[in-house]
């Protein structure tokens, strides 16, 4: 992970920076699907977590050879008036680190009990009587909303950026680009 690439949203009068850093992520989650990839983190330098933003600013992470092989996909399609990306650039010496990774939430009960009638073979008031309200939690890191490929739903994908850490751990990222345990430099 000695390399980075910057991908900045554009303002845009039709599009808010929220609905364009989605398909942005939609682009890139597919690509990295596409390739089969584990070697490249993304993370959201300008996140924050009130108001609950990623920002404007999506980082890829990783080797030369592997954000060179991600680009040369032409991912971005349909994107280009939309993004301001910079160009393959060394990652600061005195970087600190961090994970970035999914974090999945029970948010909706009501969703928990559908799936829940579906899986157990009960009726939607037998799903209920065993879900309770309570179950619902509110949650405030940043999120991107997604649609899925294989149902057609729209989801949220939860992002926490970990503490940040003196040294880098090593590891596999997702196909969305993140890790629950290997870092991506931090600066």
């Amino acid at each position: 992970m000695d390399q980075y690439i910057d991908i900045r949203i554009l303002p845009d009068p039709e599009f808010t920076s929220t609905i364009l850093m989605g398909a942005l992520y939609g682009k890139l989650h597919r690509a990295l699907v596409k390739l089969q990839s584990d070697d490249i983190g993304i993370s959201f330098p300008e996140h924050q977590r009130r108001p609950k933003s990623l920002g404007g600013v999506l980082r890829l992470h990783g080797s030369a050879a592997a954000l060179d092989h991600l680009m040369s996909q032409d991912c971005l399609a349909g994107m280009r008036d939309h993004i301001q990306m910079t160009g393959l650039a060394p990652v600061p010496g005195n970087a600190k680190h961090r994970v970035v990774r999914r974090r999945q939430f029970k948010t909706n009960a009501e969703r928990l009990r559908r799936r829940r009638a579906r899986r157990h073979e009960e009726t939607l008031e037998q799903a209920r009587e065993r879900i309770p309200d309570t179950v619902e939690r509110k949650v405030d890191l940043p999120y991107v909303t997604l649609r899925s490929q294989s149902t057609g739903q729209d989801f949220c994908l939860f992002i926490e950026h970990g503490d940040l850490q003196a040294h880098p751990v090593t590891g596999r990222f997702s196909r969305y680009g993140l890790s629950p345990t290997a870092t991506i430099p931090w600066f």
